[in-house]
């Protein structure tokens, strides 16, 4: 299975080789609910095969689902799955891909495969890294305002202090005195020596900055998300104070991560994201309405169209779940056409428009409903 990466989506957008078969739907961690998830499956399976037998025979149909259909009997599929799974298919492609956020079902056979629910993943702008800090460990989570996922550092970020300073971790560290922190963590007691750090504060220090550059140059900068800190408020002072990461955000939770569970986690590290997520959105809708009042906005989809296919986008706001059911027919002039989905040669409008913007440079920003400047599910401000 595949890693959800501006990486595989831009992979995904190269093939343009009929037919691209984009299949979607939600499934479920833990045993029993996961038993009833390859049944969902094999029943979406029989959606693909129907409309690609508008278009194609029935060998070359039977040959094209083969692999989609092993996966029914696979076990280490289906016994691995999280929140939703992606499957996409074409002649030369194959990518299975676990989502760690429900979606609804879909399949959908075009010319070019269907992106758009997991660049919402992606492109929405709720996403963030949770750094749960201590003086001895680290753990790292992506997460948005309804989950985290605890990220598995191994072989890309030292997670503990011993892995990070090795030898020049100090025998003072293992050896001092503690006390009972906030939160149940035990911090260390520190001593003066004539005014000189202690050696366990110096362990911190080059634990912290440590941390901070390897989050940094692994996941900050590859990614682009917010990094909010979550630890003891002793710690926030001194972790903001050897961080040189842009990302990290001033806001953060101030308790011991490791005395909560994640749900408690979750809430607070939402608490601390949420006011510059609602500012982001904001400043992108205020920006939209004067885009358009200058004429270098618009919210018609046939107008956009034109505007992507001449690179004109700057930035397009596409409404989370809404579906367009039409496509570009001419990628010279931008002309439209409704058309059902269920035409094997047919894709969600949204889906295009946002794939075109991508390639041509341009940022999509994906809005949920309540959010969304206008009520066509596409926004766009354009370059000129």
């Amino acid at each position: 299975m595949s890693k959800i990466t501006e990486k595989l989506i831009q992979e995904l957008l190269q093939v343009e080789k009929a037919p691209c078969l984009s299949l979607y739907m939600p499934t479920h961690r833990h045993h029993p609910d996961n038993q009833q998830d390859p049944v969902r499956y094999k029943n979406l399976l029989k959606e693909a095969e129907q409309s690609l037998l508008q278009k194609y025979s029935s060998e070359e149909t039977r040959k094209f689902l083969e692999p989609l259909e092993a996966l029914l009997s696979s076990p280490k599929f289906w016994n691995h799955t999280k929140d939703g799974i992606g499957v996409f298919k074409s002649t030369d492609k194959f990518e299975t891909v676990v989502l760690p956020i429900e979606v609804e079902p879909l399949v959908i056979v075009a010319d070019s495969f269907h992106t758009k629910p997991i660049r919402k993943y992606l492109q929405s702008v709720d996403r963030f890294h949770l750094l749960g800090l201590s003086l001895h460990e680290i753990k790292l989570y992506e997460g948005n305002r309804h989950s985290l996922e605890e990220i598995d550092l191994k072989g890309e970020i030292d997670s503990t202090i011993e892995e990070a300073l090795g030898e020049e971790l100090t025998d003072e560290h293992i050896t001092a005195a503690s006390y009972g922190g906030a939160s149940g963590e035990s911090s260390a007691m520190h001593h003066g020596h004539g005014g000189k750090k202690d050696e366990v504060d110096i362990d911190a220090e080059r634990f912290f900055r440590e941390v901070s550059s390897q989050v940094e140059e692994h996941y900050s900068k590859p990614f682009d998300l917010p990094l909010i800190l979550a630890a003891l408020p002793e710690h926030h002072h001194l972790f903001h104070e050897v961080s040189k990461n842009p990302h990290l955000q001033a806001e953060g939770v101030k308790i011991n991560p490791f005395a909560l569970d994640k749900e408690e986690l979750v809430k607070l590290a939402w608490e601390a994201m949420e006011p510059g997520y609602n500012a982001i959105l904001k400043a992108h809708g205020e920006r939209f309405s004067q885009a358009k009042a200058e004429g270098k906005g618009s919210d018609d989809y046939k107008d956009l169209a034109i505007a992507a296919i001449e690179g004109r986008i700057d930035t397009l706001l596409v409404e989370a779940d809404k579906i367009i059911e039409a496509r570009i027919t001419n990628l010279t002039t931008g002309n439209t056409q409704k058309k059902e989905l269920d035409n094997p040669r047919v894709d969600d409008l949204t889906d295009d428009m946002g794939e075109l913007v991508l390639k041509m440079g341009g940022k999509v920003v994906i809005v949920p409903a309540e959010k969304m400047p206008t009520d066509t599910g596409l926004a766009g401000i354009f370059r000129y």
